[in-house]
């Protein structure tokens, strides 16, 4: 009993997709600090630049009442101050469109190679087809005789 249900969990385990997917994430986890610095050191300075020097990690609202104002979140928090974090939340937004984006590029990209695949084979099975003469119908390249209507061919 045990040793099925091992065998069974070996044969999933080793199966492509599974590996193929355990890749995925790995590379997906070293993506993501990669995109985040993207958005974060990049994208975001000269957004908040033209938007008038608003660093947009900083932007929150204070949930609690408060007479003190803080100049960053960090200081807020600090101070025990709860905060809705709309910045935090911006940036993460810009963070997912951009990997969506990225995703759809990339699988967008493997199915272009998948077509040009399959026409590859299409057409290495047409050169090796050729149309009988009596009766049309598809056969291979060397054949001598129709297996379709038993006709000599040339």
């Amino acid at each position: 009993m045990i040793k099925e249900v091992l065998k069974e969990f070996k044969d999933f385990a080793v199966k492509g997709n599974v590996i193929d997917m355990a890749v995925g994430i790995i590379i997906g986890g070293a993506f993501s600090p990669i995109v985040n610095s993207l958005v974060n050191d990049i994208i975001m300075p000269p957004i908040g630049f033209i938007l008038g020097n608003v660093d947009f990690s900083n932007l929150y609202i204070p949930v609690t009442a408060s007479q003190q104002h803080y100049a960053t979140l960090a200081e807020a928090q600090k101070a025990g101050v709860v905060t809705i974090n709309y910045g935090v939340f911006i940036n993460t937004l810009i963070t997912f469109l951009i990997v969506a984006f990225a995703v759809f590029i990339l699988v967008k990209f493997i199915n272009k190679l998948k077509v040009e695949k399959k026409e590859e084979t299409c057409a290495a099975v047409e050169a090796a087809t050729k149309e009988c003469p009596y009766c049309c119908s598809t056969i291979n390249i060397k054949a001598t005789k129709c297996p379709f209507c038993a006709s000599e061919l040339k």
